[in-house]
């Protein structure tokens, strides 16, 4: 007898008692996740064999993500302005330099909205922490793994949507 794959049930990023920010592009997107797979991709699923360990594979992993959005959704702290514009907070696009003069570009977002090929990092890691609450024109020191290094704040933006 072939044994069944255990998917295990998503767990939240968050450390507990932990705010659930999203920004309203971010809420936006997981919304439209979440309406595809239960409008687009579930019904998809009905039409094959309920009793093809690959189907109820594919099934069991799009419920626990359908479950992981709602619950994320649930508890989404929205937010759709910064307290202070001039200040690095949730929601920024900040650009930096290094102490050798390289300028790199981060957006703080919530932990279910980063994408680490764009640069968008939850505002909960270290160097979003680092840069929290600097204004342009401040250097913050911040140690990545190759060393210690000052980083300048060079821009600050915020999505006007």
């Amino acid at each position: 007898m072939e044994e069944e794959a255990v998917v295990p049930r998503p767990v939240s990023l968050l450390p507990p008692g932990t705010r659930n920010y999203l920004t309203a592009v971010g809420a936006q997107r997981l919304r439209g996740e979440l309406s595809r797979l239960v409008e687009v991709e579930r019904p998809a699923l009905a039409d094959l064999p309920a009793d093809d360990p690959e189907t109820k594979q594919r099934r069991e992993i799009m419920d626990r993500r359908v479950d992981y959005l709602q619950e994320s959704l649930r508890t989404a702290d929205v937010q759709t302005s910064p307290p202070d514009a001039g200040r690095v907070n949730f929601g920024a696009t900040v650009t930096v330099r290094d102490s050798q003069g390289k300028e790199s570009t981060y957006r703080l977002v919530g932990v279910d909205e980063t994408h680490p090929d764009q640069n968008w990092i939850s505002w909960l890691a270290p160097i979003a922490k680092a840069l929290w609450n600097a204004r342009v024109g401040q250097k913050v020191p911040f140690k990545f793994p190759s060393g210690r290094t000052e980083l300048e704040i060079v821009r600050i933006v915020y999505e006007t949507r």
